[in-house]
């Protein structure tokens, strides 16, 4: 016997797409002679019925649901596949950059043809990436703040902590997945 999980207009992250959605219609599967149904489907609105299996319910990120990503640091590594000469339109020539997230090694690289068709936009996404901690810690603090002050904040502050609080739910959302997981 199934149980619905999720209820119609609740907003879900829907795994096996990667978004948010809201579900339209809860959609039970009634077998005759059962009293209760075999199975319950979810219609969002985007092309096909999903599982409980498929969703995530969206829940406000704490501090206990947190993991802290580290400091990440952008390091430059030796351009092997051109010559200084050749890449002189790079902005610093005979390296490009590498996005450290655990110690020395772990992290992310670009393939040399992306490095190559435009420099200055992984730059600048190296930069966003080495960031990103700090931005969502940021976040982590705004949403904070607005839930803990009442009074006296203009709807545009709301707004903006409405979003940053969305935005936490993405990054946070396999973190929680895991954790409930591994606690059944």
């Amino acid at each position: 016997m199934a149980k619905a999980l999720f209820h119609k207009n609740q907003r879900v992250f829907v795994k096996t797409v990667g978004t948010w959605a809201v579900i339209e219609r809860v959609i039970p599967q009634w077998v005759k002679g059962v009293e209760e149904p075999i199975r319950v489907h979810y219609d969002l609105g985007l092309g096909r019925d999903f599982g409980a299996h498929e969703l995530l319910a969206e829940s406000r990120v704490n501090e206990s649901q947190t993991v802290e990503a580290g400091d990440w640091r952008v390091l430059r590594a030796r351009n092997r596949w051109q010559h200084e000469s050749e890449a002189g339109h790079h902005p610093l020539p005979g390296t490009y950059p590498v996005v450290a997230t655990e110690g020395e090694w772990g992290g992310w690289r670009v393939p040399g043809a992306e490095y190559d068709r435009d420099p200055r936009k992984v730059e600048m996404q190296a930069q966003l990436i080495a960031q990103a901690p700090h931005l969502a810690r940021m976040a982590r603090n705004l949403v904070n703040y607005v839930s803990s002050e009442t009074e006296d904040l203009s709807q545009e502050l709301i707004d903006i902590a409405r979003d940053a609080q969305n935005m936490l739910a993405v990054i946070y959302a396999p973190v929680i997945q895991r954790k409930t997981e591994d606690a059944a």
